[in-house]
């Protein structure tokens, strides 16, 4: 179970707009391929010269203490605690310093350091939400990359922690959701280590959420650890039906992490690579055509995990708007395609299902017109050349067949 989160100190969300980016894929020709939409709501890669402040389009730079979770730092403005470092990062510096003039909960803050949000900039609801990130090391340290819902009314307005790391546990990562009765030491949520004692310090991982409706995904570098749903609440409130906006931060001390002592080095720096946003259920999405100029489509137009994918004449519904997000899954319906059981050998079926992050949900659309799942090495295959409507599709070693070939778009 992950350790509280306390009431944060947070400004009020107001609506944004959606970019709108695109994803290469096509039909076999000379020239290059047709573009699809993937919907990338946000992403931010931190380009800029080193030493530039964060994009203010982007971010707001939070300032002040946090006396509810009784942490040590004071959060600056500007780029004194975060800054570009000239190399595609966003880096958040916490420094042990005694400035005057930063009075925190207890009295004259011990430390800096920085907090972005995305509030009144960007706000989420649903989509694959990651971030990129080395964190920091040594006791006291406490990052996190998380949401918060809007209007903030903490803890009624939902909290959604994507990755929390308290400095005594190096190997280990958090990810919890807070709610009206779940809320503090009550929230729900689970921990992931790396294996053979590897510190999350010592490289980037990513730490990503796929949201949907009625459930929360989480996983770490694509290995889901856990996922929680409207039952897992007892009955409680599930709140994460609406807008949340981004929160970078790196807290010093608090209830949580504890405080630094003498084998705490300073400074510590937070280093974010990429944050990004990406939907599956976009409006630019569209038709995949098969064998027969038939389309791919959802059995049913269910949305219920399991749902076979199959074969069916084209018909414009939802259930045939397929979209390519930029982390490689196909989705329809908010959910994605699916190599069923995790499976790699020839006849796998494939389903619909709630995004994972797996291996079996990955998904390259090549210039000869195959779609494949790399962890198998096999392409999207309708069972046996037959163009009846209702044909189950499968993965199958690539021929380069008829039934074999897709037009995206």
């Amino acid at each position: 179970m992950a350790s509280p989160r306390l009431l944060r100190t947070c400004l009020l969300a107001a609506l944004s707009a959606v970019l709108v980016a695109s994803a290469a894929i096509g039909p076999a020709q000379a020239e290059a391929p047709d573009v699809t939409a993937a919907a990338v709501a946000f992403s931010d890669s931190f380009d800029g010269p080193a030493g530039a402040a964060v994009d203010s389009s982007k971010w707001q730079i939070q300032t002040g203490d946090n006396v509810n979770n009784h942490e040590r730092q004071y959060y600056t403005s500007g780029n004194k605690n975060a800054a570009l470092d000239g190399q595609g990062h966003l880096v958040i510096t916490a420094r042990r310093e005694n400035p005057a003039n930063y009075q925190c909960w207890y009295g004259t803050c011990q430390y800096t350091s920085a907090r972005l949000n995305t509030a009144g900039k960007f706000h989420a609801q649903y989509g694959h939400v990651e971030a990129r990130i080395k964190v920091p090391r040594g006791q006291g340290m406490w990052p996190a990359f998380w949401m918060l819902g809007t209007p903030v009314n903490w803890p009624d307005s939902g909290e959604i922690d994507i990755m929390e790391n308290v400095g005594f546990e190096p190997s280990t990562v958090h990810g919890t959701i807070h709610g009206p009765g779940y809320s503090g030491s009550g929230g729900i949520g689970a921990a992931y280590s790396l294996p053979n004692g590897q510190a999350f310090a010592d490289a980037f991982h990513t730490f990503a959420v796929d949201w949907a409706p009625d459930s929360i995904t989480w996983s770490v570098d694509g290995n889901v650890y856990q996922r929680r749903t409207p039952a897992d609440l007892g009955g409680r409130q599930w709140v994460f039906n609406k807008p949340f906006f981004l929160i970078l931060n790196l807290a010093v001390g608090g209830y949580w992490p504890g405080d630094p002592d003498g084998s705490t080095v300073f400074p510590q720096q937070l280093v974010v690579d990429h944050v990004s946003v990406t939907t599956g259920d976009s409006p630019t999405g569209g038709p995949v055509r098969g064998l027969a100029g038939k389309c791919l489509d959802v059995a049913g137009a269910s949305s219920a995990n399991g749902t076979p994918v199959q074969l069916y004449d084209c018909n414009g519904t939802a259930a045939q708007q397929w979209t390519v997000a930029s982390d490689g899954t196909l989705r329809a319906l908010g959910k994605c395609l699916d190599a069923t059981g995790n499976g790699t050998a020839d006849g796998t079926t494939v389903q619909l299902w709630e995004c994972t992050g797996g291996p079996n949900q990955r998904w390259t659309v090549t210039a000869a017109r195959d779609i494949v799942n790399p962890q198998a090495d096999k392409c999207l295959d309708v069972t046996g050349n037959n163009p009846a409507n209702g044909t189950r599709l499968q993965l199958w070693t690539c021929t380069g067949a008829a039934n074999q070939k897709w037009t995206v778009g």
